[in-house]
């Protein structure tokens, strides 16, 4: 279940926070969530491309999530001072392109992470 498994991200998150604290690049806490995520013996994939078809046509460059567990939670690590509306834009756009239902804004650059976290509910049907 989507709720659950949110909770157990979530949790990873804050441990990876709780040793790294904010202050790193994102791609350092990218590589350390996906590290924590794969010790509680979830899926994570990193990186994961995804194509885009524009009318018919696949783009050549294909876009990238951070982070999707269990191919059901589409996560974008930021390590911002604070969270830009702009994200939200960008995670819901990359749930309908990818056909899942949750996903989380995790913000390690704020001193606590509960402040940095936003959940994006996609209630649109698939593009796919």
């Amino acid at each position: 279940m989507e709720r659950d498994l949110s909770y157990e991200i979530i949790g990873a998150a804050i441990e990876v926070h709780r040793l790294l604290g904010p202050g790193l690049l994102e791609s350092v806490y990218e590589a350390a969530l996906f590290h924590e995520l794969e010790l509680r013996g979830l899926k994570p994939k990193r990186q994961c491309p995804v194509k885009i078809n524009y009318k018919g046509v696949d783009i050549k460059d294909p876009l990238y999530l951070d982070l999707i567990v269990n191919d059901e939670i589409v996560i974008e690590v930021k390590a911002t001072e604070q969270n830009h509306p702009i994200y939200q834009s960008q995670v819901l756009t990359y749930l309908r392109v990818k056909g899942v239902k949750l996903g989380l804004i995790i913000n390690f650059g704020y001193p606590q992470l509960k402040d940095g976290i936003i959940r994006i509910v996609n209630n649109f049907e698939s593009q796919n």
